[in-house]
């Protein structure tokens, strides 16, 4: 390579590196610099719903289906995480400056597995910490969503709130006829009869779906016996009451599911009078944003393209793959 060819291309290199970090900076001052400046990195950012001189009262919510999925890519640039949610929820109740703590849930539910984690962190919070938790319900707390709301001190939901769904549920499709007509041959080897349980390239077997059947019964079981004790009501009453089916904020609340019926304000207001504070501060807890965080966004931002979407769908069918139990409510 000639002189003038390894001019052009340190040339080339030189723009690329001016045209990005042209971009970063004009990322940077088009931000009000002094307000970014002043944001620590700390983990939480507590924004004040109610002015008071009395109790804090902590809102944290619970937004988004339950599930814990890869913090390493896209997928969780935003929405729910499942890790992160505990943490939040740990530190709330571990913060001494908390009175109260509210839960705001907008859930169809989610994971077993995840649902139970969080209904433990409530009630741990209530037992080591001596502090009382209310749920606030939004549009949706069905399911995985209820199960986690069953041990509150009280359940507030909107009269439109859609909740309920008390039950589990185990899914997986079967494209049997679909691969006969297109001619596709799947070859399996297991190690015992029940490896590919759930197949969905083969009709499931009676035994498979009895073996099946059990383990569903066993944590309906356990979802039923949360509400027994978090609910105080009788088993045969939560079982009749737990068929599957969604009620209303006014349905739930005419079958004992709920305490009353309010917004977040409302739910607020009856944590106030119920113990007596006056003049309680209501502070929502949000995820920390500092200067670290917002350098990270825009690298991030600056280098996502196509490849970076295409990897995300990827991870996003491979969190997917395979049927599991869920406590959620459905279309």
């Amino acid at each position: 390579m000639n002189k003038k060819r390894w001019l052009a291309l340190g040339i080339a290199v030189f723009l690329l590196v001016a045209s990005l970090g042209f971009r970063f900076m004009s990322s940077v001052f088009s931000t009000d610099l002094e307000s970014l400046f002043a944001m620590s990195d700390q983990q939480y950012q507590q924004e004040v719903i109610q002015e008071g001189t009395g109790n804090k009262i902590a809102v944290v919510e619970l937004d988004g289906m339950i599930q814990d999925v890869s913090t390493s890519s896209l997928l969780n640039s935003g929405g729910y995480n499942h890790d992160r949610f505990l943490k939040k929820l740990e530190h709330v109740g571990e913060d001494r400056s908390v009175s109260g703590i509210i839960l705001r849930v907008n859930t169809p539910g989610g994971g077993v597995v995840e649902s139970d984690e969080i209904h433990d962190k409530i009630v741990e919070i209530q037992e080591e910490h001596n502090k009382p938790v209310y749920v606030s319900m939004g549009n949706t707390a069905a399911s995985g969503g209820y199960y986690v709301a069953a041990p509150a001190d009280k359940i507030v939901a909107h009269q439109a709130t859609l909740t309920g769904s008390i039950g589990v549920i185990m899914q997986s499709y079967n494209v049997t006829e679909l691969a006969d007509q297109l001619g596709v041959d799947v070859n399996t080897i297991k190690s015992g009869e029940f490896k590919d349980i759930m197949s969905a390239t083969r009709e499931m077997t009676d035994e498979e779906r009895d073996i099946l059947q059990t383990m569903i019964d066993g944590m309906y079981d356990d979802f039923v016996q949360v509400i027994v004790e978090g609910r105080d009501m009788s088993e045969s009453t939560v079982r009749e009451l737990g068929d599957g089916r969604v009620y209303t904020g006014q349905q739930a609340a005419d079958n004992g599911l709920v305490d009353g019926l309010g917004d977040l304000e409302d739910t607020a207001a009856m944590m106030q009078e119920d113990l007596d504070w006056s003049n309680a501060r209501v502070v929502k807890y949000n995820n920390g944003y500092g200067w670290n965080t917002y350098i990270n966004g825009k690298v991030q931002t600056m280098f996502q393209g196509e490849d970076a979407k295409l990897t995300a769908i990827q991870e996003l069918i491979q969190q997917s793959d395979g049927p599991r139990a869920m406590y959620l409510y459905s279309k």
